[in-house]
């Protein structure tokens, strides 16, 4: 590739996690959306899920070779911009992505998926104190749900007002920033963005729409492409945000159970 045309590629993002057969989540929500956000996305599958509207019916991890492998093979040749995490079933495999991470000088963002949007568990309960001690403390930013919280520090939150209490217990594991989803709370949907000193609440409607399969990958990626374009933490999430409430708004029915968001709503493709 000459110096030219390597110049014009779009900045590259790349994501860590399982695939989802059912497109609505996984590597295949974060590269719908690296697409839909300008920026070139790229994969290293942690995980095979069987996998539609209903639910989780079977997943296979892959070998943590194979996802060392995966990881070296484009951010030694291709390079990356921005990285972002999901499904990382085993504590193994939570520490050797940590690990790959720590070595990349790029922005991470780390999406501690615990449980899939019907319940299904995706990380195994002895990776919860790698996720602790090794992934957290490498990431620029975390954004865990109100379960997933829980399930890390122990921290129940009920309302609002719990938020403060939760960030400031997700922060003591060490990432930069952290933004506490608060999507399981009534009212708008409101996120809560701190890293432990600059504070940034986030507010947006709820739509009275369920189909919103695939919603924690879709935001931790926009964030990622977002940040790979050089804007700041609190521009990145916020513009994420804004896309992803985009895509619930127009999320649609596909099959038996919960549909996906539509990651391009602004193109006018899904079911909009």
């Amino acid at each position: 590739m000459s110096a030219s045309s390597r110049a014009s590629a779009p900045p590259r993002v790349l994501t860590v996690a399982g695939s989802d057969s059912g497109g609505g989540a996984g590597i295949q929500a974060d590269l719908k959306t690296m697409l839909a956000l300008g920026v070139h996305g790229m994969s290293v599958l942690t995980a095979v899920t069987a996998q539609n509207s209903l639910g989780v019916q079977g997943a296979w991890e892959l070998p943590v070779e194979a996802v060392r492998a995966q990881y070296r093979s484009v951010v030694d040749d291709i390079g990356v911009d921005a990285v972002k995490t999901g499904m990382l079933s085993s504590a193994e495999l939570v520490e050797t992505v940590a690990e790959l991470i720590g070595g990349t000088a790029v922005p991470s963002v780390v999406d501690p998926v615990g449980v899939s949007k019907h319940g299904d568990s995706l990380l195994a309960a002895s990776a919860l104190d790698s996720v602790r001690t090794k992934l957290l403390p490498v990431a620029t930013v975390a954004t865990p749900n109100l379960d997933e919280v829980a399930q890390l520090t122990g921290v129940e939150v009920e309302s609002e007002d719990g938020m403060r209490r939760a960030a400031a217990a997700v922060l003591a594991y060490g990432p930069t920033w952290v933004l506490i989803k608060g999507g399981h709370l009534s009212g708008d949907a409101v996120d809560f963005l701190t890293d432990g000193s600059e504070e940034h609440w986030l507010r947006a409607p709820r739509f009275d729409n369920r189909h919103t399969h695939g919603t924690g990958c879709t935001l931790a990626s926009a964030i990622a492409s977002v940040l790979a374009k050089g804007q700041s933490v609190p521009e990145a999430v916020t513009a994420a945000k804004e896309y992803v409430t985009g895509a619930i708004a127009a999320g649609f029915a596909l099959g038996g159970g919960i549909g996906p968001v539509d990651h391009g709503w602004r193109f006018g493709t899904g079911g909009a």
